[in-house]
C-alpha cells in the first residue's frame, strides 16, 4: 500500500492473516510516500506486482496509469493497481466495498433515504458513485462546494458548504457519510463541523474511517441516538475485491489510456 501516513492502516495485518490462512505465498507491505521526492520508495513500488493506494494519492496516481478500468474512470480515483507486463492498470474497489457494506447497515431503507456526503476527495468520489448506483439522492458537503461540484462524478448533484446545513437539511438527509480524514491519525479528536444537535434516532451515520473504531463523528451521532457504522466492513469488502483483481479477475473492462 502507498499513502501517507500509514500508521493507522490495518491492511498489512488483514492481508498477512489472509495469506497465512489460505497458504498463499505473497507479501503485503506498507510504503509511506511523504512526497514525490521520495525516489527510493517510489522505485521500490515500481517493482511490485500490484499495490493499494490510499490518501492522499487516489487521484494523483491516475496520470501514472497506462489504463483504467471503467469504474475507476467513472469514479475518478484509483485504490488498486495491478501490473500487466510493463503496464499499470488502475481499478477502484472502494465503491464496491462501500456499496455492499451500506446494504447491511441495520434497518436503513436504501430506496427512501437521502444522504449527505462529507468531503470531495477520492473516498467521497467512490461513495458518490456507489450512491448513484443505488439511486440514492445525495448532497455534497464541502468547504469549497462550487469548485468540486463540477467534477464528472459529482455532476448533477447538489453541493453546499458546511455553513448551509440547517435543521431542515439535516432532517431530510438521514444518511450522513464522512469521507474526510477528520477523526484519524493526528486529527483523531476532530470531526466534520456539522450541526450534531439536529441529529436524532432516525439518522444513520457512516464513517469511512475504521481506525479508531469510533471516531468523534460517530461518537457524537451515537450520543444523539443515531445508528452508527465505521468503515471496517468497507475495508474488508474492498480488500477482497482487490484480491480478485490481483488474482486475475477485474472490476470491469479497461477503459483506455487516461492520459
Amino acid at each position: 500500500m502507498i499513502g501517507y501516513p500509514l500508521g493507522h492502516s490495518f491492511s498489512a495485518k488483514y492481508f498477512g492473516e489472509k495469506f497465512a490462512r489460505e497458504g498463499i505465498k505473497a507479501d503485503y507491505r506498507l510504503y509511506e510516500i511523504a512526497s514525490a521526492e521520495d525516489k527510493a520508495t517510489i522505485a521500490a513500488v515500481r517493482a511490485l506486482n500490484g499495490f493499494n493506494v490510499t490518501s492522499p494519492y487516489k487521484e494523483a496516481v491516475i496520470p501514472y496509469m497506462d489504463a483504467l478500468d471503467e469504474t475507476a474512470v467513472a469514479v475518478g480515483a484509483v485504490n488498486v493497481v495491478k501490473r500487466e507486463g510493463e503496464h499499470w492498470m488502475g481499478y477502484n474497489t472502494d465503491c464496491i466495498g462501500f456499496r455492499e457494506d451500506l446494504m447491511g447497515f441495520d434497518s436503513l431503507a436504501i430506496d427512501s433515504v437521502r444522504a449527505l456526503v462529507l468531503g470531495t476527495g477520492g473516498a467521497a468520489k467512490a461513495v458518490a458513485y456507489a450512491l448513484r448506483q443505488l439511486r440514492v439522492h445525495y448532497t455534497m458537503v464541502s468547504r469549497q462546494p462550487t469548485e468540486r461540484a463540477s467534477e464528472a462524478v459529482f455532476a448533477g448533484s447538489e453541493a453546499v458548504g458546511y455553513e448551509a446545513l440547517n435543521e431542515e437539511i439535516m432532517a431530510t438527509h438521514r444518511l450522513i457519510v464522512n469521507c474526510t480524514p477528520l477523526g484519524m491519525g493526528a486529527r483523531k479528536e476532530a470531526c466534520a463541523p456539522i450541526p450534531y444537535q439536529w441529529i436524532g434516532s432516525g439518522h444513520f451515520l457512516y464513517d469511512c474511517i475504521y481506525n479508531p473504531a469510533e471516531t468523534e463523528f460517530l461518537r457524537r451521532g451515537r450520543l444523539q441516538g443515531a445508528r452508527t457504522r465505521n468503515g471496517l466492513g468497507m475495508l474488508v469488502r474492498q480488500a477482497e475485491a482487490a484480491w480478485s483483481v490481483w488474482k486475475g479477475g477485474t472490476c470491469g473492462r479497461p477503459a483506455g489510456d487516461p492520459r
